[in-house]
């Protein structure tokens, strides 16, 4: 049974693997088990399932972020390396800025602020149709046209 394959230092490795972003499919590979196994391993190890729980938002958290500095532009400090002629090696610092990117952005306003960004619009429609007047308008229409 696959509890018996479960090792307690599994738990580190699962808190390392989580808080870099693994899925359960990852986890099973590392372990050489089945999906089924990690889900398993869950239920049946509270400290298994805490490693996974307490540890996949920080990976979140980090696109969560990274998102938001690509709908924003950011800059960062970079290093150009020269090399002359005569072999001599000269490093330049520099900074380097990534422009606000814009799908970036309106997919941050569509998932914070849908009520306003949404593609989908709603429409009120007044009045009624009858189904059944619907129908006898289409048979006068038919058997006028004969």
């Amino acid at each position: 049974m696959a509890t018996t394959q479960y090792k307690p230092e599994y738990v580190e490795r699962t808190k390392e693997m989580c808080a870099n972003g693994a899925t359960n499919a990852e986890l099973a590979k590392e372990f050489g088990v089945s999906t089924w196994t990690i889900r398993h391993w869950a239920s049946q190890f509270p400290e298994f399932q805490a490693a996974m729980v307490a540890n996949k938002p920080i990976a979140d958290a980090r696109v969560v972020r990274s998102l938001y500095e690509r709908a924003n532009g950011y800059s960062y400090e970079a290093v150009k390396i020269f090399c002359g002629k005569d072999g001599t090696v000269t490093k330049v610092p520099y900074t380097e800025h990534v422009p606000p990117d814009v799908t970036a952005a309106i997919f941050w306003l569509k998932n914070r602020q849908s009520q306003d960004w949404r593609d989908k619009q709603d429409l009120e429609l007044s009045g009624g149709v009858s189904l059944a007047d619907a129908i006898a308008e289409a048979r006068k229409r038919a058997s006028k046209s004969k």
